[in-house]
């Protein structure tokens, strides 16, 4: 995979995927807004899936597991700016506005199509990735406020998003997981993200679902897979990167080793 990514700090950078296809799943510490130059997207979370296409602005929220799935798209590279929006910039930001603590609305990604004010901000940036020599902090903060500032300005709620600065608590494992078991996440990812440290994450999956997550994962996944090629009659190489597989020769060998037949097989014989 030939990935290029041209930094002008660590909050802001120029992103090139210019191979078939790349696909990560994902939790971002920092929210993420992305502005598309060319390719695709997809991006699924437990309860949506998104598309995204060249001139598309989106917002994701922080701490929210997804699967992105990128694609490069006649004949040019998958490439986009993409801004983090950090806890600490942020904090900086509203602690001069003194609001009142709104409630979160929720893990929604915000899109924005190609809004012309947050177009022309990150456009903006385009010729100093270009330019040698350092790019100014000052100059970096100066454009960071600018699209905090006309997000708040396209849609207020965005504020019960950037302006919620707490960590994840303790929360409900079984409905956490039956939600988000396609997401390769490593285990101490999916224990922060349930209040729980690692030790206490495998100790309460465990009297759950009394097997190992590893064990569980794999079961989940190749159970969705199965509904994906009957039900919805979609091909194997559409399935196995949704439902959490890497590659598709361990999906095909691992769906055989439960079902008998392979995808391919299976999805010939209900077609």
């Amino acid at each position: 995979m030939d990935h290029v990514s041209k930094y002008l700090t660590e909050d802001i950078k120029l992103s090139s995927y210019e191979d078939k296809l790349f696909k990560s799943d994902l939790m971002f510490k920092d929210h993420m807004l992305v502005w598309f130059i060319s390719g695709e997207t997809k991006i699924i979370q437990a309860d949506a899936t998104y598309e995204f296409k060249a001139g598309d602005i989106f917002l994701i929220p922080r701490n929210q597991l997804a699967t992105i799935i990128n694609y490069p798209k006649h004949g040019l590279p998958h490439k986009t700016v993409v801004m983090h929006l950090s806890t600490e910039r942020l904090k900086l930001f509203y602690e001069q506005l003194q609001i009142q603590k709104i409630p979160p609305t929720g893990s929604k990604i915000f899109t924005f199509r190609n809004h012309p004010l947050l177009e022309s901000c990150l456009s903006s940036l385009i010729p100093y990735f270009y330019v040698e020599g350092s790019f100014p902090e000052s100059l970096a903060s100066l454009k960071i406020t600018e699209a905090i500032s006309i997000l708040r300005f396209i849609d207020p709620q965005v504020d019960a998003v950037l302006a919620n600065f707490d960590v994840p608590g303790k929360i409900d494992l079984l409905n956490f997981m039956e939600r988000n078991f396609m997401f390769n996440m490593s285990l101490e990812r999916l224990g922060y993200l349930t209040g729980r440290s690692l030790s206490t994450f495998n100790r309460d999956f465990k009297r759950l679902f009394n097997t190992s997550p590893k064990k569980w994962l794999l079961e989940k996944r190749l159970e969705l897979a199965y509904y994906h090629l009957t039900e919805k009659q979609k091909k194997p190489t559409e399935v196995y990167l949704e439902v959490g597989f890497e590659d598709l020769s361990h999906f095909s060998f691992s769906f055989k080793k439960k079902y008998g037949l392979s995808p391919n097989q299976l999805r010939s014989a209900v077609v």
